[in-house]
């Protein structure tokens, strides 16, 4: 349950129930996209309001009609629905660490918009993430070494481009590959995945990136 703290800019609440069918089927992704971004503006301005998860939880226990798919680094200071002020059954979140694409995160992306009607992804990475760090430092670990491949391509794109130190030392470079990666995430998905490239085409989604900056807690969509 989130403490209000001063009125919300969303109307003063957010609401106990779940999205409806209708509901879901009502909205473009654009509404998405700003209802995302109102919601980012609460959480940062404290502006958040009272919910009852009790009761939301039981309201959605048969069903789930989510706005969008969050693509996000599993860092334990970017949570996830409470950074977009969203609450149980308005987002499917896919968590993995840099925030990449492979088969399985396609295919769960597939479902929730396929399937399940969500309007919008959203690939957000975020400032120091040490997904991106381990991988400009070329980590080789375990299992760890193939995970940071699939950010490898980020890397070779911020060495082409960066102007200045290229290390991870430096947080513009970091930031530089941050961004990189979510843009290689997002052409990834076209590439990769033709029901959802065709829903894109058609107007039904969205793809968009987004960087969540961890002092401000304020989310930009690239």
């Amino acid at each position: 349950m989130y403490i209000k703290n001063k009125k919300s800019q969303t109307g003063g609440s957010l609401s106990n129930e779940p999205l409806s069918a209708e509901e879901q089927a009502n909205l473009t992704p654009d509404k998405v996209i700003s209802i995302l971004k109102q919601g980012n503006k609460d959480f940062s301005e404290d502006a958040l309001t009272v919910r009852n998860n009790t009761k939301r939880i039981r309201e959605a226990a048969l069903y789930q009609y989510p706005k969008a798919a969050i693509v996000s680094c599993i860092d334990s200071r970017v949570p996830v629905e409470d950074v977009f002020h969203r609450g149980i059954g308005d987002l499917f979140v896919v968590r993995i660490a840099g925030n990449f694409i492979n088969e399985d995160v396609l295919g769960s992306l597939e479902f929730a918009c396929k399937i399940s009607g969500a309007k919008l992804i959203v690939i957000l990475g975020h400032e120091h993430c040490s997904a991106i760090i381990s991988a400009i430092n070329n980590v080789k670990m375990g299992n760890v070494t193939n995970m940071l491949s699939k950010i490898q391509p980020a890397v070779i794109q911020a060495n082409q481009t960066f102007q200045g130190e290229k290390s991870s030392s430096n947080p513009e470079f970091v930031k530089t590959v941050c961004v990189h990666n979510v843009k290689y995430a997002i052409n990834e998905i076209r590439d990769k995945s033709p029901i959802l490239k065709e829903m894109e085409e058609e107007g039904e989604i969205k793809i968009v990136g987004a960087i969540y900056h961890m002092k401000t807690g304020k989310v930009n969509f690239l």
